[in-house]
């Protein structure tokens, strides 16, 4: 799906004043919930998007700071104040039960909800949870170095100076090498980080990686706990969280056995190789019923 035809077929929730771009396929207290992750947008589900919504009503948003929801300069980016933003969305949606296929950061923010969930502090339940590449230990996380640079005391002046070309080449880098995003898929991931001036933000938002370190015992604990449904399809090829985190996790996360591997495959499975992370997520689903 084309990114304009993406963007003309959503909607857009009010958060505290802030409009937030989400996409639902049907309305229904039941649903697949697609996380992206960053510095992206829902758009990288496009690909599975109408599959996925031929069998389930599905849900997916922008995160505040991201793609077509609202990117102000003053606001505090947390992972907290995220999973608020989206809590908040699928309360509105009335939703009950939501089905996780998460990406990248919305690894991190999936770990949010299963500790809220332990706390008893959401209005949903949590059915199933299908990961894919996306740090789930800050020991493991090898950001490239233009992700360094944002984190970094010089973020700010940085985010607002990368070139258009440099951002690709980054962002390519983390694809597998033969399934690398052609230039119009690098366009759209260029021109969803640079609506509404996104650039002049991209350094609040990557400040999640400090997150990850800071409350690593919370969300690292409520992964290890978790007795949901899991799933995790690994881009063996990413050198941001590939092979050695699928290691890692075997040795903190060892009751969890359903890993699917892909050798050849980079950071973004589901953009990468669709057909066969649809078949697995649907397997996944299958073994379930």
């Amino acid at each position: 799906m084309k990114l304009k035809d993406w963007q003309q077929s959503g909607n857009y929730f009010d958060d505290k004043g802030f409009p937030i771009f989400y996409r639902t396929s049907q309305t229904s207290e039941e649903v697949t919930l697609c996380l992206h992750g960053f510095p992206t947008s829902s758009h990288d589900y496009h690909k599975i998007w109408d599959a996925l919504a031929a069998r389930f009503a599905v849900v997916a948003f922008d995160m505040i700071g991201y793609g077509f929801s609202a990117k102000p300069t003053a606001y505090d980016y947390t992972t907290f104040n995220q999973v608020d933003v989206l809590q908040a969305l699928l309360e509105y949606l009335k939703v009950r039960r939501v089905h996780i296929l998460a990406h990248d950061y919305g690894n991190t923010i999936t770990q949010e909800l299963l500790a809220r969930s332990e706390e008893n502090r959401l209005s949903f339940s949590i059915e199933s949870i299908c990961l894919l590449n996306g740090a789930l230990f800050p020991e493991t996380h090898r950001p490239i170095l233009a992700q360094k640079i944002l984190i970094s005391p010089l973020g700010f002046i940085f985010g607002r100076l990368i070139g258009d070309a440099k951002f690709k080449r980054s962002l390519a880098s983390i694809f597998g090498s033969a399934t690398q995003p052609n230039d119009e898929e690098l366009n759209d991931f260029l021109a969803v980080f640079k609506f509404n001036d996104g650039r002049r933000i991209a350094h609040k938002l990557i400040r999640y990686m400090s997150e990850r370190a800071k409350y690593r015992e919370r969300w690292v604990g409520a992964l290890c706990r978790t007795k949901i449904p899991f799933r995790f399809i690994n881009g063996s090829a990413d050198k941001v969280s590939g092979a050695h985190l699928v290691q890692r996790f075997r040795e903190v996360v060892p009751h969890q056995k359903d890993i699917i591997e892909l050798r050849a495959i980079g950071h973004f499975p589901h953009f990468e190789t669709p057909d066969f992370v649809l078949e697995k997520f649907f397997e996944f689903h299958d073994a379930k019923s």
